[in-house]
């Protein structure tokens, strides 16, 4: 496997056309026998990987108490004035990974925010044990989500990243899917990997 995921990021880099930025690389993986009208197939969890994603995740942090911990921090007032401006909130939602909180700020969260953040998947996670160490690892971190497509697409590095820690990447998904999905690898179909800004290619099972 982890020869044919190489070759298919050596086929993107070859492919690929210059940009004026650093491109993600996105893995693609499209589920067979997997219905996702049932509610248990149905799951957003998030994923560390072992490499990183090239560029960090985006987090914040709805917190009064913790401070200098890495990552952009949002008071309760903060949220009171953000939950104000509704084009600024979609702004934040859409440009942000991973939103963390400590547990008594989430009900004026889930009330000022929660009919935002909610659809999108991004409802925060309780801040537990060290809060520094918990934001790298989010920084590190990617989010796997089922709704009502059978499709998964996440990042999994970018064009700054050697190929072998792509690829381990690539392999930490997949393992991960193999031990979340009812039927393991049967549940997995067609594995593609694309660039930003480029077409699919498909890595061969």
């Amino acid at each position: 496997m982890t020869e044919k995921i190489l070759a298919a990021i050596k086929e993107l880099r070859e492919k690929a056309k210059k940009r004026n930025f650093s491109q993600n690389f996105d893995l693609i993986v499209s589920l067979s026998e997997f219905d996702t009208k049932k509610p248990e197939n149905k799951f957003t969890e998030d994923l560390i990987l072992p490499n990183g994603r090239g560029d960090e995740a985006r987090v914040v942090l709805f917190s009064d108490s913790v401070k200098d911990v890495g990552c952009e921090i949002l008071t309760s007032s903060g949220i009171e004035k953000l939950a104000k401006n509704k084009r600024e909130t979609k702004k934040l939602i859409k440009n942000t990974d991973f939103f963390l909180a400590e547990p008594k700020l989430m009900p004026l969260v889930g009330k000022t925010l929660g009919q935002f953040l909610a659809p999108r998947g991004k409802m925060p996670k309780l801040i537990t044990g060290d809060v520094r160490t918990l934001v790298e690892s989010y920084k590190k971190s990617v989010r796997i989500r089922v709704k009502d497509s059978p499709v998964i697409q996440c990042s999994v590095g970018n064009e700054k990243m050697e190929d072998e820690k792509i690829a381990e990447n690539i392999e930490a998904v997949i393992k991960f899917l193999e031990g979340r999905l009812p039927k393991g690898k049967h549940n997995i179909g067609k594995i593609l990997l694309k660039l930003t800004m480029s077409k699919p290619v498909r890595i061969e099972a």
